[in-house]
């Protein structure tokens, strides 16, 4: 997310940046009666007698200028609404009060405009009035979907009979002999600690490799849990296959010769209920430095005797603890020396310009002399190895803070680098990784000599200090560069012995300065192929040199030298506590607390790796090389990822281009004899100058827009940046994506620009790179894409393209911005939101298994709690948005409740009780420091009792980045609900009974109820008390998913939410649009109702029911709501809608990633952002229909509820698959033989062994049913073979690119208009779902059986594993409803509104009330 402010311009409300803090408003106090916990809870009755509600924080004014006529947009909003809707509104003229309780009256002044808005339009709601609404009546409540169990014990005959007949014997052979691995469940992807081994990574580069694997699961000793998926062996019996009845794991040592020479075996172990969600390891045979192989067997269904299956072998080691670890770190001299005691908080204080205070000078000075990074190394002592003995496994354990890649003489052990480990708060845990080298020391390898190579990046550890920047690194722990290792020999005998432990003198560990003479994870990296060439074979025997005996003399920087140890001078204690005091989570009591005075930071316990390592998960080659002139050229690559380019074969050699070099390829830092290429990434181009735009990289300044629209003067950037801003990005006037390479002109004659390959300890955001300067393009380039290494395992598709595309423009930004940690984009910020984290995980956990991801994403809050409880807005505290939570350290409500909401949603998915267990204390914390601090908080921000007043964004972040207004007391109100309702079904998962539970459960209805309250209170169909609050967001669809809706209101509200309509559009960015095309163009896009008017003026108008205007959450909420309670044309209508506000705007502006905002933004906001991208989950659950039964835990259940449009035009097939612990779910859906209102529906579903569903059958929206004729394989074919022929056939469809999204607006410089192209892509390819593949048409079904509709109830069907296929004949289609009139895509929707009957789902009796067991409707 970015909370930045946009350049001004004239802008609604929804786009200002959340610490314009425009008023404040006071909430109902309520008297706590509760004593939740084990904390002692002061009477807050007492303590709110003595507050006063503060006024607006005066930094607010800072950006007067850019908030003058946000106004004016809501009064035209106003006075459009009251229009449409004045049949049954009347504005009575009351006087409206003030919001404000100012301190300073002159300070605090009301502005003209909001004295003029409010005689204008004052507050209606002075008193209750009917229900516009009352008269029409609606369906009594009553449970609506009924389960029925259709394939029960007939189907189960049929299939035993059948397999008499067909089971043994082919016609006159003798019967087929039964294998002992032929059972009809085949167990995979076996994970330890939900880590699974990764082979080789897609895109890895490297071809030469030893080792076997790119990620090796390494866990402790005490802490082994052991999963595995289930699949269906092909041509089964599918009645054999329903579930896992016993299982048998057998581990022992990699490489062992003596299968039966086992380090533990389980024995057969029975189970009832399937799949086990975990099975744990209890014993100690596995020892510390074990490299370990593991499978396991599955028995199946089979009767009378079940036959059983076996996994391959994977592969995990057994890592040391904190305690277990030999080494210590260890860092080059120079860095140790450069570091005074201010360096900690220089940058905690302003700055003064580009100069800055004398603090940062040091500071910057400091870095400066340690900018260059080193190379770590050792060679292992000769191994005095028994005649009668070898080397059984040899596992290396690395870390490094920054970055890390370990290499093994001269090799290569993995392919990760750029973020290894991942972020993690490093003064409490960092990361390692365990590497397999027992290959380079197995038989003869043992007596040969052996080179052990670290080489460094500065990651987030010791980065260039910058000042100003948004996400303020300086919060971090840092110091001085530093590795630690040690090598585990575990012998044949069962001896293990530790060589080479960092730290120890007698392991002969050297370091130097090595060729990267900076890397910075924002802006790239300088890299010196002299040096490099220098240092050619530097971590092989070949090439060992003594160490020097002078490490400071200047021209031997390269010289190798003895490293030292790493010794922070301060402790963590000491350090969390100035954190505690700057985030105002504990008093300060003195001026010595205020800033932390070391040298460097504390260095916490190390932990094996909890997630999958970044890797290169694809390799991506260009779609086109331009010709830019003068040495420069573009590679455009198609889409959006993060990564870095490579050069298989090196770089061509440069020139000096006779016109001098072009804007961002000056290198002005470097010596006159140096020459040098440069690479600078770009997300997209210029628009006016088609040159590349350089994004707002580390939050510095704005995007440049090129130098049309620069929204930024020159130089502010780097006046901001203070005096270690990187002097030569001053002439882009922007911080850059980018890499240089260097090669010294000397003469002897070593490096070249042949030698160039990739920089490693960066990531950069891109589609578009600039090679500059030389006279042909490099050849064989390519791009890495790097993400977190876990298994994809969702995928959806349909036949419209635009609804593709949006899933599409999702699934990339979600690809760029899983890195270690879940980032908001991949350029500016690269840190985790709580709130882009809760609005974007149902999408995420579609597409991944999230498992270990999520796992390690709350154990970062868990580090970063204080120690009252609160929990911070980021994963990291970085004192972003802290003024809109709150206070007393507590960031923004809906931010700081995501560990609490992932840890239940993360049950839901993967059935994790140990985790429960380990996290629930943390969030009982958290819920006991709401509990006191709640109300009192949000008093002090000025909310007012009753709301009077309230009708614009308060304080707080809200639904952040939609066209309205944001309700941020809903939110904050409504994640307060949701934090003790994960509470309390973390509770009840755990078994835990009595006050803690019941406390959890009442302060969840509490707050539900003092919503309901207040936003039903004037019958506005829940929206806040005063009348001028009805356009913020979210509005009735959040009421309405998250159960806080009365069930006898639930039909009420839905009528008033078809009520909202949408407004006209003023930013820049389109408004020079309409200035910028020809008279055709735009009477078209009247035509179309693209265009209406604002004023006077022509203006592109956002839609409430034809796009999206919705901000993180209510994109989710609204389709979802639309789609659950009957109206899922309605949600198509909004996903296939055109124009700004919708997939279609960008991907018509040549969008392959989210954007920040529905808008376009050439200045701040990013165009690779996956925070809007919820909806990518609705497209699963409603399109396709495939969503995981809300209470079901460990992904055992799936709900099959697909809708369907009313008609064929909008959508005729979609399909999903989703993947669960259980094994991979699909549905796919098509219409057959359309003709003008009718056709027949096909439907096929899958549910793997162990897994369980429910099919609720079609029916139309009103609910009267329709005949549905089932049938179940009882055969299954081979359902692997299917899915690789299917996805054979899309990849062909899409290199093809004849069946995307088909066109672009584009700017023509010759004429400076814009004019839309023709131009064929990939993205939105629809592709055929492998259940509809011709390869499952041969599968033998069992007799059909029909199923009778009914309008009384649905009905919903029982699935137990399986292939099924439903067939509906005579599916009634409808033409869409068409609203009339010139301003039809900004209206409402009369035509539901006014309906005589809104159809059963709003009355149905299970969507009144949140259940405990509901994960899926917490919030």
């Amino acid at each position: 997310m970015s909370t930045a402010a946009p350049p001004s311009r004239k802008v609604p409300p929804a786009q200002i940046v959340v610490v314009i803090l425009l008023s404040f408003v006071a909430i109902i106090p309520f008297t706590v009666r509760l004593q939740p916990f084990t904390y002692e809870q002061p009477s807050l009755h007492a303590k709110r007698q003595l507050l006063k509600p503060s006024v607006a924080d005066p930094s607010s004014r800072k950006i007067k200028k850019e908030i003058e006529t946000l106004e004016h947009d809501l009064e035209s909003l106003e006075k459009e609404f009251t229009e449409l809707t004045n049949e049954f509104s009347q504005v009575a003229s009351t006087k409206a009060s003030t919001n404000l309780q100012p301190k300073n009256k002159q300070r605090n002044k009301k502005k003209k405009e909001d004295i003029d808005f409010e005689k204008e339009f004052p507050n209606t709601n002075t008193e209750v009035k009917p229900d516009r609404f009352a008269n029409f009546k609606e369906r009594e409540p009553k449970k609506w979907w009924i389960r029925k169990d259709l394939f029960g014990d007939a189907s189960q005959q049929t299939a035993i009979s059948r397999r008499r007949n067909l089971l043994i014997y082919d016609e006159g052979k003798q019967p087929q002999q039964q294998d002992e691995d032929n059972g009809a469940i085949i167990p995979f992807d076996l994970s330890v600690n939900h880590l699974q081994l990764v082979d080789r990574a897609p895109g890895s580069p490297y071809t030469d490799l030893t080792v076997n694997e790119d990620f090796l699961p390494v866990v402790l000793q005490s802490d082994i849990a052991f999963r595995w998926r289930s699949r269906a062996r092909p041509n089964s019996l599918t009645q054999d296959g329903l579930k896992t009845t016993a299982y048998q794991i057998i581990a022992r040592h990699a490489y062992s010769d003596n299968e039966d020479d086992l380090l533990w075996d389980s024995g057969r172990v029975d189970v009832t209920d399937g799949l086990p969600d975990v099975v744990r390891y209890s014993d100690t045979n596995m020892q510390i430095g074990s490299v370990i192989e593991w499978k396991v067997t599955v028995w199946d269904s089979s009767q009378p005797d079940a036959k059983s299956s076996s996994s391959d072998w994977s592969k995990f080691a057994v890592g040391p603890s904190q305690s277990e670890w030999q080494g210590r770190w260890i860092s080059h001299p120079v860095d140790l020396q450069s570091w005074d005691k201010t360096d900690a908080s220089a940058f905690w204080s302003p700055t003064a310009g580009m100069k800055g205070t004398h603090d940062q000078r040091v500071a910057c000075g400091n870095w400066e002399k340690r900018s260059q990074l080193p190379v770590f190394r050792t060679k292992l002592p000769t191994l005095d190895i028994a005649d009668d003995d070898d080397i059984a496994t040899a596992l290396l354990v690395v870390s490094g803070l920054g970055s890390f890649r370990a290499t093994f003489d001269g090799k290569p052990l993995s392919s990760s680098g750029p973020l290894d480990p991942p972020l993690t708060d490093f003064a409490q845990r960092v990361s390692y990784r365990g590497f397999d080298v027992t290959p380079y020391l197995s038989g003869d390898g043992a007596k040969s000599e052996h080179v052990v190579g670290i080489s460094m990046g500065s990651g987030w550890w010791d980065h260039r200090p910058i000042a100003g920047s948004f996400i303020r690194l300086f919060f971090l722990p840092h110091g001085a560069v530093t590795c630690v290792a040690q090598l585990y020999l575990t012998y044949k005998s069962g001896k293990t012995e530790v060589v080479i432990p960092t730290g120890d003198e007698s392991s002969g560990w050297q370091v130097a300065k090595g060729h990267l003479r900076e890397s910075s994870l924002f802006t790239g990296e300088y890299i010196d192929l002299k040096s490099k060439a220098d240092f050619h074979g530097w971590d092989t025997s070949q090439n060992w040199k003594e160490l020097y005996s002078d490490a400071s003399d200047e021209a031997s920087i390269h010289a190798w030298v003895m490293p030292q140890r790493y010794t922070s001078d301060t402790t963590l204690e000491k350090w969390r506590h100035h954190l505690h005091v700057k985030a105002k989570a504990v008093p300060m009591k003195s001026k010595d607390e205020m800033k932390p005075l070391h040298k460097l930071s504390p260095i916490g316990r190390l932990i094996p790796h909890e997630s999958p390592p970044v890797l290169p998960m694809e390799r991506v080659y260009p779609d086109e090389i331009l010709d830019l002139g003068g040495g420069r050229w573009m590679i455009d690559f198609g889409k959006s990822f993060s990564g870095m380019l490579r050069f298989d074969n090196g770089l061509p050699e440069p020139i000096v281009p006779s016109g001098g070099y072009p804007r961002g390829h000056d290198v002005n830092t470097l010596a006159t004899d140096e020459s040098f290429i440069t690479v600078v990434y770009g997300e997209r181009l210029e628009l006016y100058t088609h040159d590349i735009n350089l994004p707002l990289v580390a939050g510095m300044g704005l995007h440049d827009g090129g130098p049309r629209h620069r929204s930024k003067k020159k130089g502010d950037p780097e006046t901001k940046g203070g005096p270690c801003y990187p002097k030569d990005h001053i002439e882009a006037g922007s911080l850059m994506q980018r890499d240089v390479y260097i090669l010294p002109k000397t003469g002897d004659g070593k490096g070249s620009f042949s030698d160039a390959r990739q920089s490693h300890f960066t990531t950069h955001a891109f589609r578009f790179a600039e090679i500059c300067c030389s006279e042909e393009p490099p050849s064989d380039v390519s791009a890495l894409a790097y993400r977190s290494s876990f298994k994809e395992w969702g995928d959806f598709s349909s036949s419209n393209v635009r609804i593709n595309g949006g899933y599409e423009l999702v699934k990339n930004a979600m690809n760029a911005n899983l890195l270690g940690v879940q980032s908001d984009c991949p350029h500016r910020e690269k840190i985790q939101y709580g709130g882009d984290i809760i609005a974007d995980s149902p999408a995420a956990m579609h597409l991944y298994d999230m498992s270990a991801f999520y796992r390690k994403v709350v154990l970062d809050w868990a580090d970063q709690q204080w120690d009252n409880g609160a929990y911070s807005g980021t994963s990291y505290w970085l004192m972003l948005n802290d003024q809109t939570g709150i206070g007393t350290g507590s960031g923004e409500t809906v931010w700081a409740s995501a560990p609490v909401v992932m840890t239940a949603r993360h049950m839901q998915h993967y059935g994790d009780i140990d985790f429960l267990e380990r996290t629930v204390d943390k969030h009982m914390k958290w819920l006991g420091f709401l509990h006191e601090h709640f109300d009192r908080g949000m008093l002090k921000k000025g909310y007012k009792e009753d709301l009077d007043g309230y009708w614009k964004s308060g304080s707080g972040l809200g639904d952040w980045l939609g066209f309205r207004q944001r309700d941020t007391w809903l939110t904050h109100q409504g994640f307060y609900m949701a934090s003790a309702r994960s509470v309390a079904y973390i509770a009840e998962k755990l078994g835990i009974t009595g006050m803690k539970l019941d406390a959890a459960l009442e302060i969840s209805n509490e707050v539900k109820e003092r919503i309901a309250g207040l936003y039903l209170k004037y019958n506005q169909g829940f929206l806040p008390p005063d009348s001028r609050g009805k356009f913020m967001s979210p509005a009735q669809e959040m009421g309405l998913f998250s159960r806080i809706v009365p069930g006898d209101r639930r039909c009420t509200v839905l009528r008033h939410y078809f009520t909202r309509i949408g407004h006209t559009w003023p930013g820049s960015a389109e408004m020079n649009f309409l200035e910028h095309i020809d008279k055709e163009t735009k009477e078209s896009m009247k035509a179309s109702g693209e265009v209406t008017k604002r004023g006077k003026k022509d203006a592109m108008g956002w839609s409430q029911w034809h796009g999206f205007n919705e901000g993180i959450f209510a994109v989710r909420y609204a389709l979802k709501t639309l789609s659950e309670t009957g109206y899922h044309n309605v949600a198509l209508d909004k996903a296939n809608g055109f124009g700004v506000g919708t997939w279609e705007y960008m991907l018509s502006h040549n969008a392959t990633t989210l954007w920040e905002s529905w808008w376009r933004s050439e200045d701040l906001y990013s165009h690779n952002h996956p925070m809007l991208g919820a909806a990518a989950e609705w497209m699963v659950s409603a399109v396709a229909g495939l969503e995981l039964e809300p209470t079901t835990t460990g992904g055992r259940e799936v709900q099959f509820w697909p809708r369907f449009p009313n008609d064929a035009s909008t959508l005729s097939y979609a399909s999903a698959t989703q993947g669960t612990r259980r094994g991979d779910f699909a549905i796919a859906w098509e219409f057959i033989d359309v003709h003008q209102d009718t056709t027949t529906l096909h439907i096929r579903a899958y549910v793997p062994p162990d897994g369980k569903a429910v099919l609720r059958l079609p029916e139309h929206r009103n609910g009267e049913g329709v005949d549905s004729i089932l049938k179940k394989a009882l055969v299954l074919p081979d359902i692997e073979e299917a899915k690789l022929m299917s996805d054979d056939v899309c990849a062909s469809r899409r290199k093809s690119k004849l069946h995307g999204f088909g066109y672009n607006w584009e700017f023509d410089r010759s004429t400076m208009l814009w004019m839309k192209f023709n131009r064929n892509k990939s993205i939105g390819t629809p592709c055929r779902h492998f259940l509809f593949h011709s390869h499952l048409d041969k599968a033998e079904w069992d007799h059909p059986i029909t199923e009778p509709g009914t309008s009384e109830n649905g009905i919903e069907v029982i699935l137990t594993p399986g292939l099924y296929d439903v067939v509906v004949d005579d599916w009634k289609l409808e033409p869409e409803v068409k609203s009339t009139g010139k301003e039809w895509r900004i209206g409402d929707r009369k035509e539901y509104y006014m309906s005589e009957d809104l159809g059963p789902y709003c009355s149905d009796s299970d969507s009144f009330d949140w259940n405990i067991d509901d994960a899926s409707h917490l919030i």
